[in-house]
């Protein structure tokens, strides 16, 4: 890392791949039972603490499902003392009064309940369990409790048609932020893409919905609208360049650039094994696409390798095998055909069955 490569912003702390639901676009890795050996209360809270030293100033507390451990209060209470703004990235199944109050007193600061749709059918068929009413009694007892929160909607063919739905709950439930992030095809949403890949005419009816609830709602509700990257002409900055700004701690100790990067074929690196900041400065894993040497052209060559990054490392290598190359997203890619062939797949194969998230015990 050169001196001029600031400390990151933000970790996103993986406690378990536990998860109750059964969501066909998770990102977590397919090969769930090769992550059971989690870090124990006493490593988590040791990370937070290295985390805070390295210059850390939130801790995003996600998984699977957080609250499928009991110690998430602990991990929070350890964050609160380290002066971290602490957020958790919940279903909201397991999100009781008592674990609530249980949070509230240990100083968590926001909450960030998925919502899978605006029906109940539909958002429990795409959950895989009967999920849609205690999603909604939670976000009530969040705001009831005093806390920010946001819902956030994965998009996709099974859901977009019903965004005006969706933002209309948004506004019932009094949400502050509603993320609307279209799907990413990593991990279960790589296995899916066709089935969930969007028509260009749903994204045209979702945009014009989502214009017209920012113009109405404004000054009221933050709405956050992530483009679907198979439809841009653009690839979105990998996390805002690979380790630049944020890092992520898997639930057996693998520190990661993003959380998609446990798909690509680079040296590992622990927490277990290296301090959070020896992870960040040095390792091969995070040095390997920051900034702009490595790049191939076109991105080497272009105006914009310092505001893309050649987009994502992930995606580039779920493509074409070779994390090193330009994003096939980007329209002057050589492999842009890779996208464009999979978007017209899905428009002559939209109703493909979905394969459910597999279910991970602890």
């Amino acid at each position: 890392m050169t001196d001029a490569t600031p400390p990151p912003f933000g970790l996103l702390a993986e406690l378990t791949y536990a998860c109750p639901l059964r969501c066909p676009y998770c990102s977590n890795p397919l090969d769930l039972d090769g992550h059971r050996a989690e870090l124990s209360t006493a490593e988590w809270c040791r990370v937070v603490a290295e985390a805070a030293e390295l210059g850390v100033l939130q801790l995003h507390l996600s998984g699977g499902e957080p609250l499928q451990r009991r110690d998430v209060a602990e991990i929070v209470r350890a964050a609160t003392g380290r002066g971290l703004y602490t957020n958790l990235i919940t279903s909201a199944l397991g999100l009781s009064r008592r674990r609530a109050e249980e949070l509230r007193a240990a100083g968590l600061d926001h909450v960030q309940i998925s919502v899978q749709a605006d029906d109940p059918a539909v958002s429990d068929g795409i959950a895989g369990i009967t999920s849609y009413a205690r999603k909604v009694a939670a976000a009530r007892l969040v705001k009831e409790l005093g806390w920010p929160l946001t819902l956030n909607v994965v998009l996709h063919r099974r859901n977009l048609d019903g965004i005006a739905g969706i933002l209309a709950l948004a506004e019932e439930l009094d949400a502050d932020r509603l993320e609307l992030a279209n799907t990413q095809y990593y991990g279960w949403a790589w296995r899916n893409r066709t089935a969930l890949l969007p028509t260009r005419a749903q994204l045209d009816r979702a945009e014009a919905a989502v214009r017209a609830a920012h113009a109405r709602l404004k000054g009221r509700m933050e709405i956050i609208y992530v483009l679907p990257d198979y439809y841009s002409r653009y690839p979105k900055p990998c996390m805002g360049g690979w380790g630049r700004r944020q890092l992520t701690v898997t639930p057996t100790g693998d520190a990661l650039p993003c959380p998609a990067a446990h798909e690509l074929p680079l040296p590992r690196a622990s927490v277990r094994a290296a301090s959070l900041a020896a992870i960040w400065r040095d390792s091969p894993l995070f040095e390997r696409f920051r900034g702009t040497d490595w790049m191939p052209d076109p991105c080497r060559s272009c105006d914009r390798r310092e505001t893309d990054f050649g987009g994502c490392r992930c995606q580039a290598f779920l493509l074409t095998g070779d994390a090193s190359r330009t994003d096939p997203v980007c329209h002057l890619s050589p492999d842009h055909h890779l996208v464009a062939d999979a978007v017209r797949a899905a428009g002559e194969d939209g109703e493909a069955a979905l394969i459910p998230r597999r279910r991970a015990a602890r």
